[in-house]
């Protein structure tokens, strides 16, 4: 099972910092290979930089559903309102972060 750091407050992977029904994710970073729910978590927890995800690296399973703990690659990820597995939904206020996460064009 992956294992998902920073300040959890349940074992849906919600965090201190956001903790709706609909956050339900955690992102593995770039930088460190480690799953944390939001980049504030990763701020907290670790001593180096953010380093986005390049696009030629979107077929990479970095996101992590936790509900059923499926993993998703970030395309998967970024066409989808919800989980592959088990449909639960993910809040789409994320979509307002990627460019913490992931390297890419906007529409």
């Amino acid at each position: 099972m992956n294992k998902v750091y920073g300040k959890t407050i349940d074992n849906e992977t919600r965090c201190i910092h956001y903790h709706t029904e609909k956050d339900i994710i955690a992102i593995k970073f770039q930088c460190c290979g480690k799953y944390y729910p939001c980049y504030k978590c990763h701020e907290e927890g670790e001593d180096h930089p953010i380093s986005l995800w390049k696009l030629e690296e979107f077929d990479e399973p970095a996101i992590l559903c936790g509900v059923c703990r499926t993993e998703h690659t970030i395309n998967q990820y970024m066409t989808t309102d919800r989980c592959i597995n088990c449909k639960s939904a993910f809040n789409e206020g994320c979509k307002n972060h990627y460019h913490l996460y992931f390297e890419y064009e906007k529409d």
